[in-house]
């Protein structure tokens, strides 16, 4: 094959791997815009025990979402934070089956577009890692949550999320310096447009978080 011909294959080839595989539609757009408010309003706004509840029925129309969109990686990325966020409100060993199921739709989303979300797969991801009990009863593994948590930082070195995650990871490890660190980037991360109502109340999460790390400094 003529060389200049094969580099202009390669060339098309790295250009198809470096896009998403499949453009969220309008309609889609607007799924994800929903799930994110109804997902932020339950999560700070809602009274604690009302959330399990919301949690799940959220859970149904982001499972709608994906059947609608099965190959779009921002819903798949919500469904999984959906079901995440409903397994920490619903607790128990009954939670465990609502996390590998979160599990699944993260690794698939980072399948079809790694930096998708500007990597919020890598984060919520890494996230469940930490969070979750090891073997025998979970997936639990603080060496893969870093690793992941750390793709995450790499996709979104500013933003609030990976920070805030990283920082509560190494706060649990006693990592007590690079938490502060890291909930100070946290902190500082521009905001987010449409996202006001999220990006407040993480605030308050690292700011709550960065109080109990500086104590445990002292």
């Amino acid at each position: 094959m003529n060389t200049t011909v094969l580099r202009r294959l390669l060339c098309g080839a790295a250009l198809l791997a470096s896009l998403p595989s499949f453009a969220l539609t309008d309609a889609g757009a607007q799924r994800l815009q929903h799930l994110q408010g109804r997902w932020a309003q339950i999560n700070y706004q809602l009274p604690e025990p009302q959330r399990e509840a919301a949690f799940a029925s959220l859970a149904g129309e982001a499972e709608a979402a994906v059947k609608a969109e099965p190959q779009a990686a921002e819903l798949l990325v919500w469904r999984g934070i959906v079901l995440s966020t409903w397994a920490g409100a619903k607790g128990g060993l009954g939670a465990l089956e609502l996390v590998k199921q979160a599990r699944g739709l993260f690794e698939q989303a980072i399948a079809l577009d790694p930096q998708v979300l500007d990597g919020s797969a890598y984060t919520s991801l890494g996230s469940l890692y930490y969070q979750v009990p090891g073997w025998p009863l979970g997936f639990g593994d603080d060496a893969e949550a870093e690793r992941l948590l750390q793709q995450a930082l790499a996709l979104n070195p500013a933003g609030i999320d990976p920070n805030y995650f990283y920082g509560d990871f190494l706060w649990r490890e006693k990592r007590y310096a690079e938490a502060e660190q890291a909930l100070q980037k946290a902190l500082a991360a521009p905001p987010r447009p449409g996202r006001e109502l999220a990006d407040a109340g993480r605030r308050r999460e690292a700011e709550a978080l960065l109080d109990q790390v500086r104590a445990a400094r002292r």
